[in-house]
């Protein structure tokens, strides 16, 4: 076979190299990418070195000679410095082949192996899975709703758009503390005092509450007295008695409270069936996203779980349990 022949089998099979495909010198072992085929020369790139390098035509034609006239195979020691990459491109031809142990490059009827490095194929991504928690779909459907109005400005929202995002609020807001003081919970059996443990979005700390409530009304009193208080001085108004008192009297609210009102809003009612719809939706369009469309997906996933995690997030310093008429 003369060389032109076997020159031009050689750009075939460079040609046909993935973009992404090493090779590797037989004597330095640099790695090293194909970065261009012309007719004649090959250019390639070390990747370690950062350097780029010509390999011209008629060098391979010397080389090819070389190894063709040793029917032993070529000693690659014989080869000037740094021309190790000739070899290394021409082991990707069918009929040449790089025996390293002997320290050879030889012509065989049929090649088994070359320079080139296998690639390690790509690791498929991480099935996604979605907690069973009722605050992350309540998140997932207020961070959407957010993304798909301009909030900044309140005022310019329609009431049904406000009455939303209302009712999504309250729902993560309560959710979420369940689940704050679920993982409480957990958290006090791995802290200790004055110890604070820190996290990617702040620290906690075990801290202790105090909390009152008064002994039985006799045994109160009794012990006053011992100490010489006269009992009367701590006898409180029972509200629950005023208000049977009102109740049954002519008194009215204003002679014995002072009172002042304000108004707020509360959740009447919540469209569960609505919320589900709306949130299968946004699964059905994570699921069914493929290529490109899906990394991009991907990303702005991560960004979500990210803001559902902000959501939930213990501040730093917070204490944990917060029971009504508690006293520090």
């Amino acid at each position: 076979m003369s060389f032109s022949v076997s020159w031009h089998n050689l750009l075939d099979k460079l040609d046909e190299l993935p973009e992404n495909a090493t090779l590797i010198t037989p004597l330095s072992h640099n790695p090293f990418r194909v970065t261009d085929v012309q007719e004649h020369r090959v250019i390639i790139e070390f990747e370690e070195k950062d350097e780029t390098r010509v390999l011209q035509r008629d060098q391979f034609e010397t080389l090819y000679r070389r190894v063709s006239d040793e029917p032993d195979g070529f000693e690659l020691d014989r080869l000037p410095p740094d021309a190790d990459s000739y070899p290394a491109v021409l082991s990707l031809h069918p009929r040449f082949e790089i025996e390293e142990e002997a320290g050879i490059i030889v012509e065989t009827e049929e090649a088994r192996t070359s320079q080139l490095l296998e690639s390690e194929p790509d690791e498929e991504p991480e099935e996604r899975t979605e907690p069973d928690l009722e605050v992350y779909a309540d998140a997932l459907l207020l961070v959407d709703a957010l993304e798909r109005h301009e909030v900044d400005i309140l005022e310019d929202l329609d009431t049904d758009v406000l009455v939303n995002l209302y009712t999504l609020c309250s729902d993560v807001q309560r959710n979420a503390n369940d689940l704050r003081k679920d993982v409480a919970d957990v958290l006090l059996n791995r802290l200790h005092h004055d110890r604070p443990v820190g996290g990617p979005f702040g620290s906690v700390q075990r801290t202790t509450r105090r909390n009152r409530s008064l002994k039985d009304d006799d045994e109160v009193l009794e012990k006053v007295e011992e100490a010489g208080i006269d009992r009367e001085r701590v006898m409180g108004i029972d509200r629950d008695k005023i208000d049977d008192a009102v109740d049954v009297t002519g008194l009215s609210e204003s002679d014995v409270y002072d009172i002042s009102e304000s108004e707020y809003v509360r959740k009447a009612e919540v469209d569960e069936e609505q919320k589900e719809t709306r949130l299968q939706g946004l699964k059905d369009q994570l699921a069914a996203a493929e290529g490109e469309e899906a990394g991009e997906l991907r990303e702005e996933i991560e960004e979500l779980e990210s803001r559902i995690e902000e959501l939930t997030e213990f501040k730093s310093g917070a204490q944990f349990h917060d029971p009504a008429g508690s006293e520090s």
